[in-house]
Parts: C-alpha cells; sequence; structure tokens
C-alpha cells in the first residue's frame, strides 16, 4: 500500500518543523511485515534535549491496552517523559478502537479534547480506527499524524525525525529498567499473537489487524520476566484470537505456552484475557491446576442461536458454547466466566433472542457485554436483509442488561465471607488516604481500609460486604 500524508497547515503557519500526517501503511519499511519488536527496556538517562511529554490514551480492548504499553517502553526508551492524562504534554497519542461507531465517536472527540487541552502539541491518531479509515481521521484539523496498527511501530522514530529532537543516548547497560509501574496501572499486558483470520460477519477486527501471527514463545518469556524484574505481579495474556497461538510456531499451542510461562517464570498471576468456546480442552483447562492461573474466563457468546451464530459466522453451536461453559465450572474452583453478546442481529426473531436468553440464564455469568448490533461497512453482515429495528434491538439489550445485573449480583454475593488474593491497585478517593481498591484473582472489585501501603501488593482479604458492585474486604481478618 503507498504512502499518503499532507502537511500540517498550522503547525507551517507558526513556523514550527512542518508534521507529516500518514495514513494507513501496512507496507512500512521500518516496520517489517510479519515481525515483532523485541522487548524494549527504558534508561532514565536516555534524553532528549528538551524532554518532550507524552501521554497515551487506549480505547478498546487488552490487545489495545498491551501495544500501547510498548509504545510507551519506546518512547521512555527514545528519551520521551510518558505521563498521564491529566497533565498538559508536548506530543498525545490516541489508540483508537473502531469495532462500533459509538467507538469511532469517542476517539474523535478525545482527540479534539487533547488539542483544546494541548494547543501546541502534536497530536497523534494510531490504532484501529486509523487503520480503518485514515482518510476521515486525516480531515479532522485538530490531529497531525495518523498512522495506522501497520505503522505503529514506526510512530516513535517519525516524531523525533519530524520534529527534529536530538536524542542523547545511554550507556549500554546503564539504569536500564521498565516503565514505571505508576503509569501502567498494576498489571502488564503482553501480546502473544494479533491477528484473525475467523473473519466474523459482523467484525471490522480482520480488516484491521490482519492475518493471525503468533509471537515467538522466547520474546514472551523475555517481556514477561523484564515485567516481573520491575515489580509487575500479573500479566493479561493478550491478542486477537488467542487460541490460534501456535499454529505458525512448530509445536506450539495456547496450552503449551501457557506452560512455558508457568515453567520459565515467577510472576505470581497469569491471566488470559479471551478464548473461544472451541478453544475450550482438558489439556488446557488443567493448566488451571496452578494456583497461579487467574480463575477467570472471558468466552464471547455473541448468540444463543444456533440460526444467528450460523449466520454470524461463528464456528461453535450454541450447544458447544454450554458444554465449554460447564467443562470450565467443572475444572476451575470459584471461576468466573464473562462473555460479549450482540442482540439485533440482521434476522433475529424474538425466539433467536429467547434462545440466547436461555444460554445467558444456563452460563450464569460473573458480568456479560451487551452490544446492540451496528452495520459497520466493510464486514459482510451489511449486506444482510432483515434489519432488526432500533426499538426492538434497545429493549432486547435492556432485558438481557437488567437480568446481567442480578446475574452479577448473585456472583458477588457467593463470594461473601470468603478470603481470596487480591491485588491491590490503588487509593481510592476519600478524606482517610486509607481506603484501597483491588480486583481478585476472579475479577472481583475489592475495597478495604488500611493504614499500610497496599499499592501493587498481594494479600489475602477476607469478603465481609457487599457495597454497590464491590465488594468490601478485611485484610487483617485473611
Amino acid at each position: 500500500m503507498s504512502m499518503t500524508f499532507k502537511l500540517n497547515q498550522r503547525r507551517q503557519e507558526s513556523k514550527s518543523p512542518p508534521i507529516i500526517t500518514y495514513a494507513n501503511n501496512e507496507g512500512d519499511q521500518t516496520a517489517p511485515s510479519g515481525k515483532f519488536r523485541d522487548t524494549v527496556v527504558i534508561s532514565m538517562n536516555q534524553l532528549t534535549s528538551n524532554q518532550q511529554k507524552v501521554a497515551i490514551e487506549t480505547h478498546g480492548c487488552k490487545l489495545n491496552q498491551a501495544d500501547s504499553q510498548a509504545l510507551a517502553r519506546e518512547f521512555s526508551a527514545a528519551g520521551f517523559q510518558v505521563v498521564g492524562l491529566h497533565e498538559q504534554v508536548d506530543i498525545f497519542v490516541l489508540n483508537s478502537c473502531t469495532v462500533t461507531h459509538v467507538a469511532d465517536r469517542k476517539a474523535r472527540h478525545s482527540l479534539r479534547s487533547a488539542r483544546r487541552k494541548n494547543p501546541d502539541a502534536t497530536i497523534v491518531a494510531t490504532g484501529c480506527y486509523a487503520e480503518r479509515n485514515p482518510t476521515e481521521l486525516m480531515e479532522i484539523s485538530e490531529i497531525d499524524i495518523v498512522m495506522g496498527n501497520g505503522s505503529k511501530r514506526a510512530i516513535v522514530q517519525r516524531l523525533v525525525d519530524s520534529l527534529e529532537l536530538p536524542i542523547v543516548p545511554c550507556a549500554t547497560g546503564e539504569d536500564i529498567d521498565v516503565i514505571p509501574l505508576s503509569l501502567n496501572r498494576n498489571r502488564a499486558m503482553v501480546k502473544i499473537q494479533e491477528g484473525c483470520d475467523q473473519v466474523c460477519a459482523y467484525c471490522i477486527v480482520p480488516k484491521v489487524r490482519g492475518r493471525e501471527k503468533s509471537v515467538p514463545v522466547a520474546t514472551i518469556i523475555e517481556q514477561i520476566t523484564a515485567y516481573q524484574d520491575a515489580g509487575f505481579h500479573e500479566v493479561v495474556l493478550t491478542g486477537t484470537q488467542l487460541g490460534s497461538y501456535g499454529f505458525d510456531l512448530e509445536g506450539e499451542s495456547i496450552a503449551s505456552l501457557i506452560r512455558h510461562v508457568l515453567n520459565r517464570t515467577r510472576i505470581s498471576r497469569i491471566r488470559v484475557s479471551s478464548l473461544q468456546p472451541q478453544d475450550i480442552t482438558s489439556d488446557l483447562l488443567e493448566l488451571w491446576d496452578n494456583p497461579r492461573m487467574c480463575p477467570h474466563f472471558h468466552l464471547p457468546l455473541q448468540s444463543g442461536s444456533d440460526n444467528i451464530l450460523s449466520q454470524m459466522r461463528r464456528r461453535y453451536t450454541a450447544s458447544q458454547y454450554s458444554q465449554s461453559v460447564d467443562a470450565i465450572r467443572n475444572r476451575v474452583q470459584d471461576v468466573a466466566i464473562t462473555a460479549d453478546v450482540i442482540v439485533g442481529f440482521p434476522g433475529e426473531t424474538d425466539d433467536d433472542f429467547e434462545h440466547t436468553f436461555r444460554v445467558c440464564q444456563h452460563s450464569e455469568f460473573a458480568d456479560i457485554h451487551v452490544f446492540p448490533y451496528s452495520t459497520r461497512p466493510g464486514t459482510s453482515a451489511a449486506y444482510l436483509p432483515d434489519s432488526v429495528a432500533s426499538e426492538v434491538k434497545n429493549a432486547r439489550s435492556s432485558s438481557l442488561l437488567q437480568w446481567a445485573e442480578i446475574a452479577a449480583k448473585l456472583f458477588r454475593e457467593q463470594h461473601i465471607g470468603t478470603t481470596r488474593s487480591v491485588l491491590w491497585e490503588k487509593r481510592v478517593n476519600g478524606g482517610d488516604g486509607q481506603s484501597w481498591t483491588g480486583l481478585t484473582d476472579n475479577y472481583l472489585r475489592v475495597t478495604t481500609v488500611s493504614s499500610e501501603n497496599l499499592g501493587n501488593e498481594i494479600t489475602q482479604a477476607h469478603l465481609f460486604e457487599l457495597d454497590g458492585k464491590t465488594l468490601r474486604a478485611d485484610t487483617k481478618l485473611a
């Protein structure tokens, strides 16, 4: 694909160095196709002459979060100062999502807000929206640079080149570290694969993430080791289609990769971001016998109707989905199972929706994300007849969400009186400064009161009361 670009007129008029806006560029020679960056380490002694501040905002999935963490490492390695979104910055990067029209609208709003807050900053749009429709973003005057997923790995170098920023390299091995914990929450997203060959009828992701590619095992182990040495206690294995991991690596699979991580790292917690029903096997589930594996499965359902699943080109039936849920529950104690559901897919009848409702009830989800179907140009579903009226989609969504709220409350209540492992993330806003919030291994939101500094610590906590959607805990009684 050829590169398209424009000069930012606002910056030309201010006599600043011209900023080139790059469009989607999968053929970028600075980011070889099919290869993944090595683990990037950070030196606090490697500085640009003016220590430019960079903020990175991330929308969408955990794979985007992994990409943003990698981008933050690269900025820091090049001498930029990566800061939080609340600070005034010289460079603002949005790593966008494009799964729905709502995601696109949110991206445009964030980019314009960033310009208002940082009138002299360089505004960069990247991610899936930039990959799907760079031309649309290039027409927004507030944006300086647009680079799709295929060019994401070249962002830092392009900024260094276009802004003519000198870099003072550090001596080899001098003060090497990874990005500070405070900028990356308390868990690290580790990308193990990218791309999807499933081509579900409603999904734009294969267009913006490309074909499936696995990250080599050695690279993943190196990244996790770097995170554990930096003080992280949890990694989340992320990707577009995790169950396909290893198809392009001899003798590897998602199960073998997890075994490698368990055997070759010391990280306290390993969480798997999302699996498909057809990925669930006894060989895979036996790995959750290890207490380092978080008992949390995100298992997209999308529909409980075989007719709609077929129209969606999903690779399982409603019965097979329920069997996967049952297999997980029978093997993994206290497991939280979460899901995605699409309502109002073209041709969905009341009977189809009722089937979906029954599968949800059988599955007893800890939480679900409900998406009213919206047409996505570039997908085969966009050409399907029998659209469902908006009021019908909204009614079905509301009905399912009401049930989901009850199911989630029941799941939380079942844990009152139990003791669970909690990774404490941060202080909760409050006058005493002694309230903390964290997540259990099975993804329950928990708070506690403690005079100790619990930040980024894993402790046992006794869950004693439900307060809204949060469980209150006592670390002293655990």
